[in-house]
């Protein structure tokens, strides 16, 4: 997976980068290595507002983008909680690929306009 980091009016240094690539670990080892991930930081300057570190994650899968917001208090914080919203949809997207699992009661679907070999033809 490749891993963008942005920053609008946050500097990006590289202790930021080593933990974006830290806290995504676990979401790498679950999509192919064409995906790409976009993580960006920004900060608002409202003085009313006291959550003022957002940050963003967007992966751009095959198929699918999944995205992720969250506001804190402190930068990393908010990167805790947007790799954890993360890691729920990959996990959630993957199970939906995969299909209903045996023996969860759901049956797997069937093929309507096929005659199966196990009943006689009546001649008509």
């Amino acid at each position: 997976m490749q891993i963008e980091v942005k920053g609008r009016g946050v500097p990006v240094t590289d202790e930021l980068r080593e933990q974006v690539e830290r806290r995504f670990e676990r979401v790498g080892k679950q999509v192919s290595d064409l995906a790409v991930l976009q993580v960006e930081f920004c900060q608002e300057r409202n003085p009313s507002n006291p959550v003022s570190n957002i940050a963003e994650a967007t992966l751009h899968l095959k198929g699918a983008t999944l995205r992720a917001v969250e506001r804190s208090r402190d930068a990393q914080h908010a990167l805790k909680l947007v790799s954890e919203d993360m890691a729920r949809q990959v996990k959630r997207h993957r199970d939906k690929r995969r299909g209903p699992r045996a023996g969860s009661g759901a049956e797997p679907p069937s093929d309507n306009g096929s005659v199966s070999q196990e009943a006689p033809l009546e001649a008509l």
